[in-house]
């Protein structure tokens, strides 16, 4: 069965894409910590993992934390495994604050040949330990003005950009905090193409923040729900994807590929699988624990999951959806223009 794409296809009426104003992006293209690519060459893509994460806080973090050659030698074998089993490209999802190195990251894209994403933006949920000063002080607009820095200069003087934003909201309704990280993010799409990936969890502070979006002009297909996994209720998955939000299924590991796979093929019964997905969310190399505690690798997608979805027959060509087709159109640069719909149009 071939994917509808119904629910992506109504939305078009109010998606306008623009090309991005600066002279390094251009739309449909994707941002790597090498440089710019064509969206078609990101190939398959793990959308959600860490190199290195660091839980110091930030008023203590510093790049003298971590020794960057003992990163390497233990997550370099585990990139080139990917690599070798087919990944072609890699989304960091570590903020700044929490331990962001893009010397590190353009490092070990050289060395494994893989495309690694960096991201700008602030992590807002375990109690504000991993925002800096200017989040209580600025308004989300000074905020964003920040990240739009690091898209057009590069982050912290190198020539290394970011090619998404990640940000981190409380789990229950939207603190004043959380809404002006939604808000900085919203202004930053609007000047810059990047896409949002937030630290969610549970629909209701999802679904604040599209409407936080649509208020501000952004569409909600600019918008991750990360870590929707934690949402029970799989019907509010139906309900982001009609309203054009990425749903995040970011959390697999060995022990949870048959509660995976069976999210997957319902979200595949509700033809929404072209809004959905997939990772590990694993990694995690902690500078404070010898040789960087436990780091888990990124092969269960492509040992267990994808074959137990074989197993209960999903096509490779929904497969390929999930793991190529969806994180290019997720990550392309471009702003995505919310207008409110007209009558004759709903």
């Amino acid at each position: 069965m071939s994917l509808s794409r119904r629910n992506f296809l109504k939305s078009i009426p109010v998606l306008t894409l623009l090309r991005a104003r600066s002279p390094y992006a251009a739309a449909g293209n994707i941002i790597t910590v090498k440089g710019r690519i064509s969206s078609g060459d990101l190939g398959l893509t793990l959308i959600h993992e860490h190199i290195l994460v660091d839980f110091v806080g930030a008023a203590n973090i510093s790049y003298d934390r971590w020794d960057r050659d003992k990163v390497v030698d233990a997550i370099l074998p585990l990139l080139k495994e990917i690599k070798d089993a087919g990944i072609q490209s890699f989304v960091d999802c570590t903020p700044a604050f929490l331990g962001r190195d893009v010397a590190l990251l353009k490092k070990l894209s050289v060395l494994s040949g893989l495309h690694i994403i960096t991201n700008t933006g602030y992590y807002g949920g375990s109690d504000h330990r991993f925002l800096p000063p200017q989040v209580f002080e600025e308004t989300s607009v000074q905020l964003g003005d920040r990240w739009i820095r690091e898209f057009r200069e590069g982050i912290e003087g190198t020539d290394v950009r970011p090619g998404f934003m990640k940000i981190s909201v409380n789990p229950g309704p939207l603190s004043d905090i959380s809404a002006k990280l939604i808000e900085a993010a919203a202004f930053t799409h609007s000047k810059t193409g990047l896409t949002i990936a937030s630290h969610t969890g549970p629909a209701i502070p999802a679904m604040q923040q599209i409407e936080i979006l649509k208020s501000n002009r952004v569409h909600p297909s600019a918008f991750i729900w990360v870590h929707a996994q934690n949402e029970s209720d799989w019907r509010t998955y139906v309900q982001a994807a009609n309203e054009g939000a990425w749903i995040s299924l970011d959390g697999v590991n060995d022990d949870n590929v048959e509660d995976y796979a069976s999210r997957l093929l319902w979200l595949r019964k509700q033809d929404v699988l072209q809004s959905v997905l997939i990772s590990h969310d694993a990694g995690w190399f902690d500078p404070a624990k010898e040789n960087g505690g436990n780091i888990r690798g990124y092969m269960t997608i492509s040992t267990k999951l994808i074959p137990r979805l074989r197993e209960k027959g999903m096509p490779d060509e929904d497969i390929r959806t999930l793991m190529k087709t969806n994180p290019a159109r997720a990550f392309a640069i471009g702003i995505k223009r919310w207008k409110k719909q007209s009558s004759k149009n709903k």
